[in-house]
């Protein structure tokens, strides 16, 4: 009996792998030559969504751009001021219902429900930034070091970490706000000790993350062949494995923006958050109005509640949306599916 040969790549059985291979070289050689603005990273994830992710992303990217908009153009947006209780030698009145010179609404203090709604965007943009910044650049330094260095170092930053891991991370907040603020301070103050007390709780994550994946990159060929051919340890860390090892930061970036706010929220909700004629925050005012809800006026802690969901939701979707678009499996798959088609 004769067996065959093998059919020649590009015969009748390699028909669909060809098809795969070459719908794949199109779009590296498409984003390759790609313009420069094209190739952005939210610019670039955008292009490549399809279907519902696509969807999922646009929801949160216009969700993200109205949280900062309106944190950059509170005073034109706002009719009065955050602390305002009256206007033209006239009060507002307490717990007035929604009306053309107020269309939130009053609160239970006189203040404007929409005043402080749009105000409270510019403190929860700070909070997050300053928070989330801070503790991704101490994260990652401390993960990058104590994974290549190793040793007696490791031993306790992982400790340390720990540590700080096991506390419930509201109750380290809270703690942290009292030490650094002694519980209430004015709009920037208020504004640092939350951000630090976030930092402190945030901190671990970004360094368990990046620890892990220095540990398992610098065993890896090029790595071993940049140490023998005498690169500095300063030039490796930073080129080989820096690069390499945040992949996933993206994705812990976005939700830890979105849990900074709703721990700011917390903050405020409980009583430790910033003084009320300092700045406006959406926990506070939550707190102000529990007592409302039972006497039936429901302007007063809905339209913070939403503020909260939809800043929540518009930097998850975010996220969650960048997050598929790196993974390479998800991004194979499809790329299978138009060969198919």
């Amino acid at each position: 009996m004769t067996i065959p040969n093998p059919a020649p790549p590009g015969a009748d059985g390699g028909t669909q792998g060809d098809e795969s291979v070459a719908v794949q070289a199109g779009a590296v050689a498409a984003t390759a030559h790609a313009p420069w603005y094209l190739r952005l990273p939210i610019v670039s994830h955008l292009r490549r969504s399809v279907g519902l992710q696509r969807g999922m992303l646009i929801a949160g990217l216009v969700l993200v751009a109205g949280l900062l908009l309106t944190a950059l153009l509170a005073p034109l947006i706002a009719p009065y001021p955050f602390a305002a209780t009256s206007a033209d030698g006239t009060a507002f009145g307490t717990q007035q219902p929604p009306s053309a010179a107020h269309p939130l609404g009053t609160t239970v203090a006189g203040y404007d429900v929409l005043s402080r709604v749009v105000f409270g965007t510019r403190t929860a943009v700070a909070v997050m930034a300053c928070a989330v910044v801070a503790s991704l650049f101490l994260g990652v330094l401390l993960g990058l070091i104590s994974g290549y260095v190793g040793g007696w170092l490791d031993r306790i930053l992982v400790m340390l970490a720990d540590a700080i891991y096991a506390f419930p991370s509201l109750l380290l907040a809270i703690v942290m706000s009292i030490v650094i603020s002694g519980g209430q301070s004015s709009a920037w103050g208020g504004i640092l000790a939350a951000a630090l007390s976030i930092t402190v709780v945030f901190v671990p994550q970004y360094f368990r993350v990046i620890r892990a994946e220095v540990v398992r990159l610098k065993a890896e060929p090029f790595v071993e062949a940049a140490k023998v051919i005498g690169t500095p340890h300063r030039r490796v860390m930073g080129t080989h494995l820096l690069r390499n090892a945040t992949r996933t930061l993206p994705l812990i970036f976005t939700l830890n923006s979105s849990e900074a706010i709703l721990t700011l929220a917390a903050l405020g909700f409980l009583g430790f958050g910033i003084e009320p004629t300092s700045a406006a925050e959406w926990g506070y005012d939550l707190n102000r109005a529990m007592a409302d809800a039972t006497s039936g006026i429901w302007w007063t802690g809905l339209f913070p509640g939403l503020a909260i969901v939809a800043a929540v939701l518009g930097v998850t979707l975010v996220g969650e949306s960048v997050n598929d678009l790196d993974d390479p499996r998800l991004r194979s798959r499809r790329r299978r599916k138009g060969a198919r088609r």
